[in-house]
């Protein structure tokens, strides 16, 4: 099969495309053909030696994948060959053929595209788990995403409306909030060059709401610094990310005053923890999927030999909501 391999630690222009064996299938595993992988910033953090978890070299990155079942190991139940899945992965992505645990693997309708699949399970899945088990997001609260146009902050605006939140998009660039209005964003702020804590104030003021009670935040660093200030008492930070470069130290004495709570998420540790949440979740998911409630965004499919490009789009933030590599039509 051909596969992207990552041989030593580095940037994606490091990575190179051969043929690998086929891999084989273990007992409760899933053995998929991959029509299509998404790209996240994470594989550029794993492809440079700096991810929470790094794999031994060589290694084919690629965290998530859609395809079509090939083959299942010994006690495999819920799933059959040549079922249409959407699944997640330690790494193995980028490649023809990628292997997952069952419990990693998830049916996919009829009427979804392998493209649209292969972006969805961390970025929804992240979204759908901080605001849904780590914030306890509820109805008629006010919520602020970050990095509104990314993969996962587009999904938290889709997911926060589902749940039923007042959502403020936070982006940068005119064309990205216009994308998350689109996507149900009640307020937009561009905070490239409006001041982002004034602004939250104002919203809130309006809404006769004592601050954001509940904010989704993959940027950190200043952006993280000023939404901080205008937490509700009893709000809720989650921290999904540092994608603003600088990783923020929070104010104890605010927590303190505000009986507020600042909540660190990493969606992929569930699948170790707590996996019985993720097929509840994910059906969930696509149920609001197939009632139009959740409107995937990929903005890019390029070809697997242009996996560099790829990261170096999403590294770059030149692309908006997913970036999928398509193996297979």
């Amino acid at each position: 099969m051909r596969a992207v391999i990552c041989r030593a630690w580095g940037g994606p222009e490091t990575l190179t495309i051969d043929d690998l064996a086929t891999p084989t299938t273990g007992p409760g595993q899933v053995m998929i053909d991959v029509h299509a992988a998404g790209v996240n910033f994470a594989d550029i953090l794993m492809v440079a030696g700096q991810y929470q978890e790094k794999p031994q070299l060589p290694f084919v990155p690629g965290l998530e994948v859609a395809g079509t079942v090939r083959a299942i190991g010994q006690g495999v139940k819920r799933l059959s060959p040549r079922q249409r899945v959407m699944a997640v992965l330690d790494h193995g992505g980028f490649a023809e053929q990628a292997v997952a645990r069952e419990s990693d693997v998830f049916p996919i309708p009829d009427d979804m595209d392998f493209a649209t699949a292969a972006g969805f399970p961390i970025a929804y899945g992240t979204a759908y788990g901080a605001l849904r088990w780590r914030a306890g997001l509820r109805p008629g609260e006010l919520l602020l995403v970050t990095g509104a146009a990314g993969g996962v902050g587009l999904s938290a605006v889709e997911v926060g409306k589902a749940l039923g939140a007042t959502v403020i998009a936070g982006a940068s660039g005119v064309d990205k909030l216009a994308l998350a209005a689109a996507r149900g964003a009640d307020h937009v702020i561009d905070y490239r060059v409006e001041d982002l804590r004034g602004r939250l104030k104002d919203i809130a003021q309006k809404l006769g709401k004592p601050g954001i009670e509940v904010a989704f935040d993959p940027v950190g660093g200043d952006t993280f610094d000023a939404l901080f200030r205008t937490v509700a008492w009893g709000g809720r930070v989650v921290v999904i990310g540092f994608a603003g470069g600088r990783v923020q130290q929070i104010p104890a004495n605010i927590l303190l005053v505000k009986n507020a709570s600042a909540l660190g998420f990493w969606w992929g540790s569930y699948r170790k923890h707590a996996s019985e949440l993720l097929a509840p979740a994910f059906a969930e998911l696509i149920g609001w999927w197939s009632q139009g409630l959740l409107k995937p965004h990929v903005s890019h499919r390029l070809p697997l030999g242009e996996t560099a490009e790829a990261l170096k789009s999403l590294k770059e933030r030149r692309a908006t909501g997913k970036l999928v590599l398509t193996l297979k039509e």
